[in-house]
């Protein structure tokens, strides 16, 4: 099949609705507004529902009924749009109902503006809501990769039964790029033995819930949720390996940043720097093994970042303390340029680590 342009807030929706997604509701925020608008032509055109909420909160909500009722159901926003769904999201956690968010990171914090930026890291990765739990976070890095990983996230959110972030910059949402649909297969939600969906011919009680109101019970419940996600932080670990083989310098970055990043390397590798990248593509489950087997060759890792430096806490922790962890980033919307990336390597390489 022939590429199509595709931006990259259309490609989730397309991506979405080829996964089996049939329920989407959210509310318009910029820069991530093209989904909505997509999906309110698209999902007629499959069966399903649109809806656009009166407000993130309500959404988040909404989610959760399509959710517990076994649909392949969706919800988008972006920084103060997410915000405002923390409390459902966690809802959704505790009563371990599958769904994909899409965070598409505009600058913060407050209403900060439009701009791209990843300074949503700690909110997507460290929890956000109340209660200990954990989102599985995957983050492309292409327009391409939106396509591939939608499918991977309704998939990831059935079989573990939690919420799913798909967590992207604004550039990646605006950006263009030619992508391989494939066959267009319109999957199925596939059958969910707890769903709500009423006692058939007296069939047994189905109850979704995360009210556990005696301490013990609570407890259990809490200590269950651990576990899975212990399961989910060994099986579920993606990275992409970049000239990494030889590199005493090992650039981590996710997302736009990581493109920015690997023109840098080859750069550097032209000047004879063995630099190499670790890109996460699940930013929880944060790929500890990769970086744990590099620990042991690479001399000093450098986070590059759209933030002030949130990602490079999961990198010191990874690397535990055994080579130098540095960190560059940008904010409010600027971003990493190479030249300016490029020099800090240089200067690292050289001894001139701060």
């Amino acid at each position: 099949m022939a590429k199509v342009l595709m931006k990259g807030n259309e490609a989730i929706g397309e991506g979405a609705v080829r996964a089996g997604c049939r329920y989407f509701f959210g509310y318009p925020i910029t820069p991530q507004s093209e989904l909505p608008h997509y999906l309110a032509k698209r999902m007629p055109q499959v069966g399903g529902i649109y809806l656009q909420s009166e407000s993130e909160t309500a959404a988040a909500n909404m989610v959760f009924g399509a959710a517990g009722a076994g649909a392949r159901v969706m919800t988008s926003s972006s920084g103060p749009g997410i915000s405002l769904m923390q409390e459902g999201i966690s809802y959704l956690a505790g009563a371990e109902l599958p769904c994909v968010v899409v965070n598409m990171i505009r600058g913060g914090p407050g209403l900060g503006n439009i701009a791209p930026a990843q300074s949503d890291y700690f909110q997507a990765v460290k929890g956000g809501g109340h209660g200990d739990y954990r989102l599985i976070c995957l983050a492309p890095a292409s327009v391409q990769e939106i396509i591939d990983l939608m499918q991977d996230a309704f998939d990831l959110a059935d079989k573990y039964r939690n919420p799913v972030m798909l967590l992207a910059d604004g550039v990646l949402g605006q950006m263009m790029e030619p992508v391989d649909l494939g066959d267009e297969i319109l999957r199925q939600a596939p059958e969910k033995e707890w769903a709500a969906t009423g006692r058939k011919k007296g069939g047994p009680k189905r109850l979704i819930n995360s009210l556990y109101i005696v301490p013990e019970d609570c407890e259990q419940h809490n200590i269950r949720l651990s576990q899975k996600y212990s399961v989910i932080t060994k099986e579920e670990q993606r990275w992409e390996e970049y000239r990494l083989d030889d590199a005493k310098l090992v650039i981590v970055a996710f997302g736009t940043c990581a493109r920015i990043c690997k023109a840098v390397i080859d750069r550097a590798r032209e000047e004879g720097l063995a630099v190499g990248l670790i890109r996460p593509i699940t930013v929880w489950p944060f790929p500890n093994d990769v970086l744990s087997r590099v620990r042991e060759t690479a001399e000093q890792f450098l986070s590059v970042e759209m933030n002030m430096g949130q990602m490079v806490e999961d990198v010191r922790l990874a690397v535990e303390g055994r080579k130098p962890v540095h960190f560059y980033g940008r904010v409010g919307g600027m971003m990493p340029v190479a030249r300016d990336v490029l020099e800090e390597v240089k200067k690292l390489y050289n001894g001139g680590a701060v």
